[in-house]
């Protein structure tokens, strides 16, 4: 039996729209989905120890899962790529925190592939060191962080459809869960 991890950003919980649906993604190809919710407020998210304080929060979880769970962050949640790094666990970032060195450090260190979903309107996102670190990115012309562009609200919503493609085909690229 597969497992994920999804990790959530800073302001809205596991259950926010991306993160649900990459969730989602995971839980129809059979996997057990464990959504963490932060146990307390955490530090500045652009200071060094946010790391250590998100690994604190998401590595107990992790030791209680047999094998290899796919991970699910976003923003804040990006944070534990240091883990994903460190145990070869493959992921799903969404809006992760490219300017920050030591998220990108991190993805660099990375064994295990994962794909990059970000936006060229968000701030923390970076295209091309995106592209750099993975072969797996969608990139959204106009995305924010909440990977909302101009324009009526439907098509941010259709954004959310690119996502959800995106993860269901990165799975298919890196055979997950394998069998």
């Amino acid at each position: 039996m597969a497992d994920a991890v999804v990790i959530p950003g800073g302001w809205f919980g596991p259950n926010a729209p991306l993160l649900m649906y990459a969730g989602d993604v995971a839980e129809r190809r059979g996997a057990t989905v464990h959504r963490h919710s932060w146990s307390q407020e955490f530090p500045k998210p652009d200071q060094a120890e946010i790391e250590s304080w998100v690994a604190g929060e998401i590595a107990p979880l992790i030791d209680t899962i047999s094998g290899r769970p796919l991970l699910i962050g976003k923003s804040l949640g990006t944070n534990a790529a240091a883990i994903a790094a460190e145990r070869s666990l493959p992921a799903v970032w969404l809006t992760p925190l490219l300017t920050l060195p030591w998220v990108a450090d991190a993805l660099a260190r990375a064994t295990a592939p994962f794909l990059l979903v970000g936006g060229t309107a968000d701030e923390v996102w970076d295209g091309n060191i995106a592209r750099r670190l993975s072969p797996h990115v969608l990139e959204v012309e106009g995305a924010d962080h909440g990977m909302y562009v101009p324009g009526p609200l439907t098509d941010s919503i259709a954004v959310l459809s690119h996502v959800v493609v995106a993860v269901e085909d990165f799975l298919d690229a890196v055979a997950w869960p394998s069998s």
